[in-house]
């Protein structure tokens, strides 16, 4: 889109509903600020990857035990950690295990977890499931063999809470 009063590329869109009527101005930077529509001075603003990076950096020391995670570096990728905290990116899976010291606070602070545990389809819960009640029903049966009836006992219930009935089979 062209700025309206001079044909080079606007940067700066305006929207204005009065009456329920729209207009909309389309503007360069240089004649928004000529009309003052914009400020002449930058206001300051929030730098998000130099945060992650304090961040990151914040909780790298305290968990790497006094090692330096500037001085960490992928043999995977050569991605050094500061490059990593200057740009917000890792470059290969094998960076989660050379940075480890310095990323898992960060993950447990944004995520609240370092492993994770993401969702399966519905079949393999479903075989998951089943190959868990089978080695329950399994562990039970050799527990009666052996006469261990407080450890069949409670097999027996774990096996009927995941089957949700009253009666294993």
């Amino acid at each position: 889109m062209k700025c309206q009063f001079c044909d080079t590329p606007a940067t700066v869109h305006l929207t204005d509903i009065v009456n329920k009527a729209k207009r909309e101005l389309h503007l360069c930077e240089r004649c928004a600020r000529k009309n003052d529509l914009i400020p002449d001075q930058p206001t300051p603003h929030v730098d998000l990857k130099a945060l992650l990076g304090l961040l990151a950096g914040a909780g790298g020391a305290a968990a790497g035990g006094g090692a330096d995670p500037a001085a960490l570096t992928c043999p995977g990728c050569g991605l050094q950690y500061g490059e990593f905290r200057a740009e917000g990116r890792l470059g290969c899976p094998a960076d989660y295990d050379a940075f480890r010291p310095a990323l898992e606070p960060l993950l447990e602070r944004i995520h609240r977890a370092v492993a994770h545990a993401g969702k399966a389809p519905h079949a393999v819960r479903r075989e998951r499931r089943a190959a868990e009640r089978d080695d329950l029903r399994a562990a039970l049966r050799a527990a009666v063999a052996a006469e261990k009836y407080e450890d069949a006992a409670a097999l027996r219930d774990r096996l009927r809470r995941k089957d949700g009935s009253d009666e294993p089979r």
